[in-house]
Protein backbone atom coordinates (compact mmCIF):
# COMPACT_ATOMS: atom_id res chain seq x y z
CA UNK A 1 0.00 0.00 0.00
CA UNK A 2 1.65 3.62 -0.82
CA UNK A 3 1.90 6.38 1.39
CA UNK A 4 -0.40 7.97 -0.82
CA UNK A 5 -3.52 5.76 0.07
CA UNK A 6 -1.95 5.94 3.53
CA UNK A 7 -3.13 9.28 3.95
CA UNK A 8 -6.13 9.24 2.08
CA UNK A 9 -7.59 6.87 4.66
CA UNK A 10 -6.34 9.15 7.69
CA UNK A 11 -7.76 12.64 5.76
CA UNK A 12 -10.52 14.17 6.63
CA UNK A 13 -13.21 13.08 3.97
CA UNK A 14 -12.39 9.28 5.91
CA UNK A 15 -13.64 10.23 9.04
CA UNK A 16 -17.25 11.18 7.56
CA UNK A 17 -19.44 8.12 7.38
CA UNK A 18 -19.08 5.87 4.48
CA UNK A 19 -23.24 6.23 4.25
CA UNK A 20 -23.02 10.08 4.00
CA UNK A 21 -19.91 9.80 1.43
CA UNK A 22 -22.63 7.21 -0.61
CA UNK A 23 -25.29 9.59 -0.24
CA UNK A 24 -23.27 12.67 -1.68
CA UNK A 25 -22.05 10.96 -4.53
CA UNK A 26 -25.22 9.57 -5.20
CA UNK A 27 -26.45 13.26 -5.41
CA UNK A 28 -24.02 14.46 -7.71
CA UNK A 29 -24.27 12.11 -10.02
CA UNK A 30 -28.34 12.09 -10.11
CA UNK A 31 -28.13 15.86 -10.86
CA UNK A 32 -25.53 15.13 -13.34
CA UNK A 33 -27.84 12.30 -15.07
CA UNK A 34 -30.76 14.35 -15.88
CA UNK A 35 -29.02 16.30 -18.54
CA UNK A 36 -25.73 16.41 -20.90
CA UNK A 37 -24.48 19.65 -21.13
CA UNK A 38 -20.89 21.18 -20.74
CA UNK A 39 -21.49 23.74 -18.06
CA UNK A 40 -23.28 21.52 -15.64
CA UNK A 41 -20.85 18.81 -15.71
CA UNK A 42 -17.80 21.47 -16.10
CA UNK A 43 -18.87 23.33 -12.93
CA UNK A 44 -19.50 20.08 -10.86
CA UNK A 45 -16.04 18.72 -12.34
CA UNK A 46 -14.49 22.48 -10.92
CA UNK A 47 -16.45 22.08 -7.36
CA UNK A 48 -15.37 18.47 -6.76
CA UNK A 49 -11.78 19.35 -7.49
CA UNK A 50 -12.01 22.17 -5.38
CA UNK A 51 -13.13 20.05 -2.14
CA UNK A 52 -10.56 17.17 -3.54
CA UNK A 53 -7.75 18.41 -1.28
CA UNK A 54 -9.82 17.16 2.17
CA UNK A 55 -9.54 13.61 0.97
CA UNK A 56 -5.60 14.09 0.47
CA UNK A 57 -5.40 11.96 -2.48
CA UNK A 58 -2.95 12.92 -4.40
CA UNK A 59 -2.32 13.38 -8.14
CA UNK A 60 -0.45 10.07 -8.89
CA UNK A 61 -2.44 7.93 -7.02
CA UNK A 62 -5.94 9.66 -8.32
CA UNK A 63 -4.43 9.35 -11.91
CA UNK A 64 -3.97 4.96 -11.21
CA UNK A 65 -7.47 4.56 -9.83
CA UNK A 66 -9.59 7.29 -12.44
CA UNK A 67 -7.22 6.47 -16.00
CA UNK A 68 -9.47 3.30 -16.98
CA UNK A 69 -12.84 5.70 -16.15
CA UNK A 70 -11.21 9.03 -18.47
CA UNK A 71 -9.55 6.20 -21.53
CA UNK A 72 -13.28 5.26 -21.26
CA UNK A 73 -14.17 8.76 -21.50
CA UNK A 74 -11.97 9.90 -24.15
CA UNK A 75 -12.91 7.11 -26.87
CA UNK A 76 -16.76 7.87 -26.10
CA UNK A 77 -16.43 11.72 -26.79
CA UNK A 78 -13.85 11.02 -29.82
CA UNK A 79 -16.47 8.43 -31.28
CA UNK A 80 -18.88 11.27 -30.67
CA UNK A 81 -17.54 13.87 -32.00
CA UNK A 82 -16.97 11.58 -35.67
CA UNK A 83 -20.68 10.17 -35.34
CA UNK A 84 -22.48 11.97 -33.14
CA UNK A 85 -25.80 13.89 -34.24
CA UNK A 86 -25.09 16.86 -36.83
CA UNK A 87 -25.91 19.87 -35.89
CA UNK A 88 -24.43 23.77 -37.13
CA UNK A 89 -21.57 24.57 -39.10
CA UNK A 90 -20.40 21.26 -40.76
CA UNK A 91 -16.84 20.74 -40.43
CA UNK A 92 -16.04 16.90 -42.24
CA UNK A 93 -18.34 14.58 -44.08
CA UNK A 94 -17.65 11.43 -45.30
CA UNK A 95 -19.92 9.13 -45.46
CA UNK A 96 -21.06 8.24 -42.30
CA UNK A 97 -18.23 10.43 -40.40
CA UNK A 98 -19.59 13.33 -39.27
CA UNK A 99 -17.94 16.10 -37.46
CA UNK A 100 -19.83 19.44 -36.72
CA UNK A 101 -20.60 21.94 -34.07
CA UNK A 102 -23.47 19.34 -33.07
CA UNK A 103 -21.02 17.05 -32.33
CA UNK A 104 -18.38 18.50 -30.72
CA UNK A 105 -20.54 20.05 -28.21
CA UNK A 106 -21.80 16.63 -27.63
CA UNK A 107 -18.59 14.94 -27.11
CA UNK A 108 -17.40 17.66 -25.04
CA UNK A 109 -20.73 17.29 -22.69
CA UNK A 110 -20.05 13.94 -22.79
CA UNK A 111 -16.30 13.92 -21.42
CA UNK A 112 -16.89 16.48 -18.82
CA UNK A 113 -19.79 14.57 -17.84
CA UNK A 114 -18.14 11.14 -16.97
CA UNK A 115 -15.39 12.19 -15.27
CA UNK A 116 -17.64 14.83 -13.25
CA UNK A 117 -20.11 11.70 -12.45
CA UNK A 118 -16.82 9.61 -11.89
CA UNK A 119 -14.54 11.52 -9.65
CA UNK A 120 -16.49 11.63 -6.44
CA UNK A 121 -17.21 7.46 -6.86
CA UNK A 122 -13.05 7.51 -7.00
CA UNK A 123 -12.76 10.09 -4.16
CA UNK A 124 -15.41 7.29 -2.32
CA UNK A 125 -13.80 4.46 -2.72
CA UNK A 126 -10.44 6.02 -2.01
CA UNK A 127 -11.51 7.30 1.45
CA UNK A 128 -13.99 4.33 2.85
CA UNK A 129 -13.56 1.16 4.18
CA UNK A 130 -15.85 -1.60 2.71
CA UNK A 131 -16.81 -2.68 6.38
CA UNK A 132 -17.35 0.69 7.25
CA UNK A 133 -19.87 1.23 3.98
CA UNK A 134 -21.13 -2.27 5.31
CA UNK A 135 -22.33 -1.23 8.78
CA UNK A 136 -23.68 1.80 7.64
CA UNK A 137 -25.78 0.06 5.46
CA UNK A 138 -26.41 -2.26 7.75
CA UNK A 139 -27.35 -0.76 11.06
CA UNK A 140 -28.84 2.69 9.97
CA UNK A 141 -30.50 2.00 6.21
CA UNK A 142 -31.41 -1.31 7.80
CA UNK A 143 -30.32 -3.36 4.60
CA UNK A 144 -30.43 -7.24 5.34
CA UNK A 145 -27.22 -8.40 7.05
CA UNK A 146 -27.21 -11.58 4.74
CA UNK A 147 -27.41 -9.33 1.65
CA UNK A 148 -24.79 -6.69 3.40
CA UNK A 149 -22.64 -8.95 4.91
CA UNK A 150 -22.36 -11.70 1.77
CA UNK A 151 -21.33 -8.50 -0.66
CA UNK A 152 -18.77 -7.12 1.61
CA UNK A 153 -17.25 -10.95 1.63
CA UNK A 154 -17.40 -10.76 -2.24
CA UNK A 155 -15.67 -7.10 -2.35
CA UNK A 156 -13.43 -8.43 -0.13
CA UNK A 157 -12.07 -11.06 -2.37
CA UNK A 158 -11.46 -9.00 -5.30
CA UNK A 159 -8.18 -7.87 -3.73
CA UNK A 160 -7.38 -11.54 -3.33
CA UNK A 161 -8.07 -11.99 -7.46
CA UNK A 162 -5.77 -9.56 -8.50
CA UNK A 163 -2.77 -10.68 -6.50
CA UNK A 164 -3.51 -14.48 -7.87
CA UNK A 165 -3.61 -13.05 -11.65
CA UNK A 166 -0.51 -11.43 -10.77
CA UNK A 167 0.74 -14.60 -9.35
CA UNK A 168 -0.37 -16.62 -12.29
CA UNK A 169 1.20 -14.93 -14.58
CA UNK A 170 4.33 -14.99 -12.75
CA UNK A 171 4.11 -18.85 -11.99
CA UNK A 172 3.58 -19.23 -16.31
CA UNK A 173 6.60 -16.54 -17.13
CA UNK A 174 8.58 -18.23 -14.85
CA UNK A 175 7.46 -21.97 -16.52
CA UNK A 176 8.24 -20.65 -20.02
CA UNK A 177 4.62 -20.57 -21.16
CA UNK A 178 3.97 -16.79 -21.51
CA UNK A 179 6.41 -15.61 -24.35
CA UNK A 180 3.54 -16.44 -27.05
CA UNK A 181 0.08 -16.68 -27.92
CA UNK A 182 -0.83 -13.56 -25.58
CA UNK A 183 -4.43 -14.39 -26.50
CA UNK A 184 -4.84 -18.37 -25.33
CA UNK A 185 -2.84 -17.06 -22.28
CA UNK A 186 -5.15 -14.47 -21.14
CA UNK A 187 -7.90 -17.10 -21.90
CA UNK A 188 -6.56 -19.68 -20.39
CA UNK A 189 -6.05 -17.72 -16.99
CA UNK A 190 -8.95 -16.21 -17.28
CA UNK A 191 -10.37 -19.66 -16.96
CA UNK A 192 -8.13 -20.38 -14.13
CA UNK A 193 -9.15 -17.56 -12.53
CA UNK A 194 -12.77 -18.08 -12.93
CA UNK A 195 -12.64 -22.06 -11.76
CA UNK A 196 -10.28 -20.33 -8.60
CA UNK A 197 -12.84 -17.96 -7.99
CA UNK A 198 -15.51 -20.38 -7.78
CA UNK A 199 -13.69 -22.83 -5.41
CA UNK A 200 -12.88 -19.72 -3.23
CA UNK A 201 -16.74 -18.54 -3.13
CA UNK A 202 -17.64 -21.75 -1.99
CA UNK A 203 -15.16 -22.16 0.76
CA UNK A 204 -15.73 -18.81 1.98
CA UNK A 205 -20.15 -19.53 1.71
CA UNK A 206 -19.16 -22.81 3.99
CA UNK A 207 -17.26 -20.73 6.49
CA UNK A 208 -19.63 -18.01 6.38
CA UNK A 209 -22.51 -20.26 7.19
CA UNK A 210 -21.34 -22.35 9.70
CA UNK A 211 -20.40 -19.24 11.80
CA UNK A 212 -23.98 -18.26 11.24
CA UNK A 213 -24.36 -15.57 8.94
CA UNK A 214 -26.75 -17.45 7.09
CA UNK A 215 -29.58 -17.52 9.90
CA UNK A 216 -32.65 -16.46 10.15
CA UNK A 217 -32.77 -12.65 10.94
CA UNK A 218 -36.45 -13.32 12.53
CA UNK A 219 -35.14 -16.15 15.03
CA UNK A 220 -31.33 -14.36 15.64
CA UNK A 221 -30.91 -10.72 16.42
CA UNK A 222 -27.27 -9.73 14.66
CA UNK A 223 -24.70 -7.50 16.96
CA UNK A 224 -22.42 -5.38 15.07
CA UNK A 225 -18.90 -5.09 16.30
CA UNK A 226 -18.68 -1.59 15.24
CA UNK A 227 -21.59 0.94 15.86
CA UNK A 228 -22.15 3.14 12.90
CA UNK A 229 -23.66 6.82 14.01
CA UNK A 230 -24.27 10.11 11.88
CA UNK A 231 -23.21 13.32 12.99
CA UNK A 232 -23.24 16.53 11.72
CA UNK A 233 -20.24 16.44 9.72
CA UNK A 234 -21.55 13.59 7.72
CA UNK A 235 -24.59 16.29 6.96
CA UNK A 236 -22.24 18.78 6.65
CA UNK A 237 -20.89 16.77 3.42
CA UNK A 238 -23.99 15.91 2.15
CA UNK A 239 -25.22 19.59 2.07
CA UNK A 240 -21.85 20.27 0.57
CA UNK A 241 -22.60 17.42 -2.34
CA UNK A 242 -26.39 19.18 -2.55
CA UNK A 243 -24.96 22.67 -3.01
CA UNK A 244 -22.50 21.46 -6.13
CA UNK A 245 -25.69 19.52 -7.76
CA UNK A 246 -27.65 22.58 -7.05
CA UNK A 247 -24.55 25.14 -8.47
CA UNK A 248 -24.43 23.14 -11.59
CA UNK A 249 -28.14 23.05 -12.49
CA UNK A 250 -28.52 26.69 -11.60
CA UNK A 251 -25.38 27.53 -14.12
CA UNK A 252 -26.54 24.99 -16.67
CA UNK A 253 -30.22 26.66 -16.86
CA UNK A 254 -28.99 30.25 -16.50
CA UNK A 255 -26.48 29.77 -19.46
CA UNK A 256 -29.39 28.53 -21.73
CA UNK A 257 -27.22 25.03 -22.11
CA UNK A 258 -29.80 23.12 -19.64
CA UNK A 259 -30.52 20.13 -21.67
CA UNK A 260 -32.98 17.68 -20.45
CA UNK A 261 -32.07 13.86 -21.04
CA UNK A 262 -35.54 13.07 -22.62
CA UNK A 263 -36.02 15.68 -25.03
CA UNK A 264 -32.52 14.91 -26.81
Amino acid sequence: MSLVTIDARRSPLAHVNALAKFVATLLIGVALMLSIDPVSAGVSLVLTLAVLPFARLGFVDLWRRAWPIAAAAAVASAATVLYGRPAGQMYVEWGILRISDGSIDLALAILLRVLAIALPAVVLLSTTDPTDLADALGQIVRLPARFVLGALAGLRLVGLLISDWREMSLARRTRGVADHGRLRRFLGMAFALFVLAIRRGTHLATAMEARGFGADPREVRRTWARPSVLRLRDGALVLIAAAIAAASVIAAVATGAWTFILTL
